[in-house]
């Protein structure tokens, strides 16, 4: 028998893909059990993995001499959890050289943006200004330039006249909800 693999999740506000994962864990969507779930804030989502019973960490990296150290002790929880694929869901820090080598091609991010366009901050923002007539989101790999590694899928929806970036983000994030499953399934080889 394939054992389940092991994901640990890394968010910092509402949780929202961290839910859709694990609605579909539940609902038998996706072979896969949350290991661990790390917050660097107080966070909706930490409350969420508390209230169903899952292990659930928060580390401030105020507590920590430096950006290093707080990379250094979430590596440490991770393995500590045996994660086999750390999933950034909503995490708003760029993680360490020292990070990313320690779980080469182990490490997902989804984007509200099909990249390479639109990397960064607001997103959503930055395609209502250029004008485009299409937006979407990208799960990627991380690599050590930000929202550039390798792409695993993306999911486009169409941006009408009226979108503000509210309501292009709710589009987005609709299939953010889908496609982050998706991604996880390819990567741990389910079909």
């Amino acid at each position: 028998m394939v054992s389940k693999i092991k994901l640990g999740v890394l968010g910092s506000g509402r949780g929202s893909n961290f839910l859709a994962i694990y609605n579909n864990i539940l609902a038998g969507r996706l072979d896969a059990e949350v290991a661990v779930v790390i917050s660097d804030k107080p966070s909706k989502m930490l409350e969420k993995a508390k209230e169903f019973g899952l292990e659930n960490v928060y580390l401030n990296p105020k507590d920590f001499p430096s950006k290093l150290d707080f990379d250094l002790e979430i590596v440490k929880v991770l393995k500590a959890h045996q994660v086999e694929l750390i999933v950034l869901a909503g995490y708003m820090r760029i993680l360490s050289e020292q990070f990313i080598n320690s779980f080469p091609n182990k490490i997902i991010n989804i984007h509200p943006s099909l990249l390479p366009a639109f990397k960064g901050l607001h997103p959503q923002r930055q395609a209502l200004e250029a004008g485009v007539k299409e937006a979407g989101c990208t799960v990627h790999f991380v690599t050590f330039e930000l929202d550039s590694g390798p792409i695993l899928l993306q999911e486009k929806v169409n941006v009408d006249e009226h979108d503000t970036e509210e309501s292009l983000s709710a589009k987005i994030l609709e299939k953010e909800h889908i496609i982050y499953t998706k991604a996880i399934r390819m990567v741990s080889g389910e079909k």
